[in-house]
């Protein structure tokens, strides 16, 4: 159904004159109060958990190859808390919703496609990680070399960024209705539902999108886990085959996790959208999946749990001499 009242952007003057307003819970007038201090703890507990393990990356004179992807897990997680969740905690504090400009709308949706698409493609480097490490154990560490890690993480940003820049041109480009009311944060479908269009024409630079950033990288991390399973099955010994399913389960939670709600953020067409839904899964997205990466990979894998145990010992000792 086409909204009334569109308006025909001039691109030279918009950047200057529109406006877009973030509703966020401007609704729950009462919830506020209880609100605004939950997602600030939990965005100050993921801060943390990432900078944590980070530094613990980081400050590990050996790091294996998963370490170096999982330290980018970590920066992407952070750069996500801090690209959405500050915007989002204003708009608990003003009375009517926080107002964002046409080009700062633009630059949050470019980031936070490019932060997403950058995950999608890390979480293939990270499988084939694991593909090497239980398929071709011989060969893991001439494979796995630190250049080709540097390689793959550098490939990983500059796709992200290359992809989501494409998609937010695309959609900027659209005419927008004179309603600019956004309910959580510019995200593309929140605003593709402003565009004033009838046609799936619009639609189509999401779709291109998420073939290339959604439906490929599953693919491709389904593949490397059908070789791993396949692997697996010629192990005889029961305690070999649950150590090494015991490597993947991070992995595996975290990937289920982010496919899961990016699907369903962006998947459905626009006729079937829906505002307090899309605020609900972008809060999941937003806040709660970056609180969990930290969480999952402390709690699944030995050696980071090692690694952070190792340096809060460092700091400890530093702390008394």
């Amino acid at each position: 159904i086409p909204c009334e009242s569109c308006m025909e952007r001039d691109n030279k003057s918009t950047g200057e004159t529109m406006e877009f307003l973030l509703l966020g819970f401007s609704e729950l007038l009462c919830l506020r109060v209880l609100l605004f201090p939950i997602f600030l703890i939990v965005h100050l507990v993921t801060l943390a958990g990432n900078v944590m393990i980070f530094m613990a990356v980081v400050m590990e004179p050996s790091r294996p190859p998963m370490f170096f992807f999982l330290c980018q897990l970590s920066v992407i997680g952070l750069c996500y808390t801090l690209v959405i969740v500050p915007k989002a905690l204003l708009g608990l504090i003003v009375v009517d919703g926080s107002t964002i400009s046409f080009i700062g709308c633009a630059a949050q949706m470019h980031l936070f496609v490019t932060l997403g698409g950058a995950e999608c493609f890390l979480l293939v480097a990270m499988s084939y990680d694991r593909y090497v490490a239980i398929c071709q154990p011989l060969h893991y560490v001439a494979v796995m070399s630190e250049r080709l890690c540097l390689r793959l993480a550098v490939a990983c940003c500059l796709g992200g960024f290359a992809v989501a820049l494409g998609l937010t041109v695309a959609v900027f480009r659209l005419p927008f209705c004179q309603s600019h009311h956004i309910n959580h944060f510019c995200d593309v479908p929140a605003v593709l539902h402003l565009a004033c269009t009838q046609s799936y024409t619009p639609e189509l630079p999401l779709l291109a999108a998420c073939v290339l950033l959604l439906l490929l990288p599953f693919l491709l991390i389904l593949t490397s886990y059908v070789c791993i399973a396949a692997a697996l099955l010629h192990v005889t010994s029961s305690a070999g085959r649950g150590k090494a399913f015991f490597t993947c389960i991070s992995h595996l939670s975290i990937t289920l996790l982010h496919y899961g709600c990016a699907t369903f953020m962006y998947i459905l067409p626009k006729s079937s959208y829906s505002p307090a839904q899309d605020k609900m899964v972008s809060l999941v997205y937003t806040n709660i999946t970056p609180l969990l990466y930290p969480l999952i990979y402390s709690l699944r894998n030995e050696e980071i749990r090692g690694v952070i145990m190792k340096m809060l010992r460092r700091k400890k000792i530093a702390q008394l001499n």
